[in-house]
Order: structure tokens, then C-alpha cells, then sequence
């Protein structure tokens, strides 16, 4: 009798494709047991979880990490924020819109006055006035403050002048190097997770009271060795450091978000981030770029922003930056140029890139010598520029459309249509 069945279930699924059914079959409950995704809100007497704090969200999403997931929504208000959200996989942090606001608490630092060694859990430190258990930290001196050389971490204990951390540190830091701890971190994080998604809410970044933190290491929202992430309508403002970081990456999608007022860049890819999705974002009055892709972002999609207003570029690229496609972007009224291609050696320039339907103008504004629409720098090889609009309107900053630096080699160029440069079309 089982074999009757069997052969039956086959003969059906194989009518079913002579059929020319193209959909899949639709298997119900096979390997995983059926679920309802769980919802827990935060924020207000009426919420799951009533508090405004971190630590409310936090809660929530500790909660959901041990049920294999769910959805953290966060009612209207505003979230003080001493450390990052940190978000596990298969996690949904949902605001309200522009009503549901993360804002970082006020800075505090203080010197270390005991060397922080490679793999230490503590800090020695002359101050620990303002610090708490959970805050965010990062630690730095002199001669490690940049790039993958700061470490990140949380507060876990304090006892007298000794600071308990919950990460070991990655290099050692030197006291009389001016040796350094502040409260400085990112707002929210996704370390090491799968399905996240982070969307409609608003993150405040407080710059002008804390500490600067280094777009490797954190961001006001920070990805990090993660896939398939998506940050959605998110509006990020003055936070000290970068917007939006994604580290380490595959398949990160960051759709329709407003990134402003940074002191580093507005959105930051990099460190090997292939399949990443750009679309219809506003990177605008960064002191930076509007767009850094550092290194290794490959194969990707930049389509529909605006990236304008920055101090420096609108988008700029460069190591081993390969096979992306740049389409329907306008640039403009950037400090310098609109789209620079870094300096590379041929092995690591960013070859491949296409350039399709994009408006750069107008850009240049902040430099006493101007800017390009275009500046290539390094040898990329396979660059098209095509049916771009590359134009000055009458200012005069944007000097020339495309620039070919000593280093760099030309582009193929189709049906551009390129006007109003005062040195060069």
C-alpha cells in the first residue's frame, strides 16, 4: 500500500510538469515545523516592553533571538541610546517613521593609565566618572586610531577605576600614547547575522558631544560579516563618524534612506562586500563623500540617489572596486569632484564599472581650484561612461566633465551629453 502511494505522488507531480506547470510545488510543513512570526513591541505603557532606552529594544530582541526570530517594533518616541542595538539573525527592527527616533547619549572619555594589551578584557583607567555597564566603547592612541585597529566594545563591569569589557581588545594601546577611552559607538549593529532587516526609524548621532568613530569599526548603523541585510527608510543625522557602514558583507540591500550632517562619510561599503544594492537614497552634507566605496565592493547595483552637498566627493572608488554599475544618479554641488576614482596600481584599480544615465554637475564647490565631473586617478581598465549628462550650469567650479590623471587610462565614452565646462568638455 505505501508503494502504491508513492508511485502516485510521483505520477501526479510528473503529470503536473507534461502539464507545463511552471510554478514550483508548493510543499506545506515538510522539514520545519509552522510558526507564526512573534511581534513585540516597544515603547509606551501600552507597548510589550514599555521602555524608551536601549536596553528596552535590546530586551526585545533577545527575547525573539532565542524563538528563532521575529520583529522588534518600536512605537513613536525617543530611544536614549548608551550602546548599539545589537540585532541577531532573522530579526526585523521596525519604527515608525520619522516619530521613532534612536538618539546617542552625550559623549564621556577618559585616558588609560595602565598599557591595554592585545586580548585584554579590562582598562585600567584616571577617570571612570560617566560610565556605565552596557555602554558602548571604543578604545585607541596615537598610534592605533584608524582603520581595523580600534577596538569595539561593551561595558560590562566597573570597579573603582578598573573597566570590565565584553570583547577582547585587537591590538595593544600604549598610555603614553595617549591612550583613550570614550563612549563612542555605533547605534545600531548587525554582527555576524543572516535576514536582518532595519526600517523606518530615525537615528540622531549627537556629534557634537562625542567621540569620532572609525567607519571600519561602527557606524550609526553598522553591518558587519553579515548577508542578507536590508536598511530601508532609515534617516541618519549628525552622528560622528560614518552614516551607514557595511563591512565584510553579501547582499546588502540600503533602500530609500536619507544620511546627513556625518563627519566621515554618508554610506560606507567595504572590506569585500559583493552583491551590495544602492538605490534611491539621499547622501547629502557629509564632510566626506556622499558614497565611499572602499575596498572590494564588487558586483553591485548604485541606482537612483542623490549624492550632493558633500564636503569632499559625491562618490569616489577605488581598491579592487570591480564590476559595479552606476545608474540614474545625480550628483551634484559636491566639494570637489562628483565621481572619483582613487589612486590604485593596475592589480587593485577598479576595473569594470559602468557609468549609465547619471546627471554630475555643478560640482567642485568647496576646492579653490574646482573640481571634475569626472577624475580618474588609477589605471582602471573597462570603464564606460554612457548616456551620462555631465555639465556645468554656470558657476564655473566643475572645471572639465572628465579628468585622466598621469595614472589613469581613458574610457570608452557613448552619447554623453557633456556642456558649460570652462576649461575642458
Amino acid at each position: 500500500m505505501r508503494f502504491t502511494i508513492i508511485i502516485i505522488g510521483l505520477a501526479c507531480l510528473r503529470a503536473n510538469l507534461l502539464l507545463g506547470g511552471d510554478q514550483p510545488v508548493q510543499v506545506d510543513v515538510l522539514v520545519h515545523p509552522k510558526s507564526k512570526q512573534q511581534t513585540i513591541t516597544v515603547g509606551g505603557e501600552d507597548a510589550d516592553i514599555p521602555g524608551y532606552t536601549c536596553k528596552a529594544i535590546q530586551q526585545a530582541v533577545d527575547i525573539l533571538s532565542t524563538k528563532g526570530g521575529g520583529i522588534v517594533r518600536l512605537n513613536p518616541g525617543r530611544y536614549d541610546i548608551i550602546g548599539p542595538v545589537q540585532l541577531t539573525s532573522n530579526i526585523s527592527l521596525i519604527g515608525s517613521g520619522s516619530e521613532t527616533v534612536l538618539r546617542k547619549c552625550d559623549g564621556v572619555k577618559t585616558s588609560f593609565i595602565v598599557d591595554a594589551d592585545y586580548g585584554e578584557l579590562k582598562l585600567t583607567v584616571a577617570d571612570p566618572t560617566g560610565f556605565i555597564p552596557g555602554m558602548g566603547v571604543e578604545i585607541y592612541d596615537d598610534n592605533q586610531q584608524g582603520g581595523w585597529a580600534v577596538s569595539t566594545a561593551l561595558v560590562t563591569s566597573i570597579e573603582g577605576n578598573v573597566i570590565y569589557i565584553d570583547t577582547y581588545l585587537v591590538r595593544d594601546y600604549d598610555a603614553d600614547d595617549n591612550g583613550t577611552l570614550s563612549n563612542a559607538c555605533s547605534i545600531v549593529s548587525a554582527v555576524q547575522t543572516e535576514h536582518v532587516t532595519i526600517r523606518d526609524l530615525v537615528v540622531e548621532g549627537n556629534k557634537f558631544t562625542n567621540e569620532y568613530l572609525n567607519g571600519c569599526r561602527g557606524g550609526a548603523v553598522y553591518v558587519h560579516k553579515s548577508t542578507n541585510t536590508v536598511i530601508e527608510n532609515v534617516q541618519v543625522r549628525g552622528f560622528n563618524g560614518d552614516g551607514i557602514s557595511w563591512q565584510i558583507t553579501e547582499n546588502v540591500i540600503v533602500r530609500g534612506c536619507e544620511v546627513s550632517g556625518c563627519t566621515n562619510t554618508g554610506l560606507h561599503p567595504g572590506t569585500g562586500s559583493p552583491g551590495s544594492l544602492i538605490e534611491d537614497n539621499n547622501a547629502h552634507h557629509n564632510d566626506a563623500d556622499g558614497l565611499f566605496i572602499c575596498w572590494r565592493v564588487q558586483h553591485g547595483v548604485v541606482r537612483n540617489n542623490q549624492f550632493h552637498h558633500n564636503a569632499r566627493y559625491g562618490l569616489c572608488t577605488g581598491h579592487k572596486d570591480s564590476d559595479m554599475v552606476f545608474e540614474n544618479n545625480h550628483i551634484f554641488e559636491n566639494g570637489s569632484d562628483g565621481v572619483r576614482f582613487r589612486y590604485e596600481k593596475s592589480s587593485n584599480a577598479p576595473h569594470q564599472n559602468t557609468f549609465v544615465g547619471n546627471i554630475v554637475e555643478n560640482n567642485g564647490l568647496d576646492s579653490a581650484e574646482g573640481g571634475f565631473g569626472f577624475s580618474f586617478n588609477s589605471p582602471a581598465e573597462c570603464v564606460l561612461l554612457k548616456e551620462n549628462t555631465i555639465r556645468d550650469t554656470g558657476g564655473g567650479t566643475q572645471k572639465a566633465a572628465v579628468f585622466v590623471d598621469e595614472d589613469g587610462l581613458p574610457m570608452r565614452m557613448e552619447k554623453n551629453k557633456i556642456s558649460g565646462h570652462p576649461k575642458y568638455q
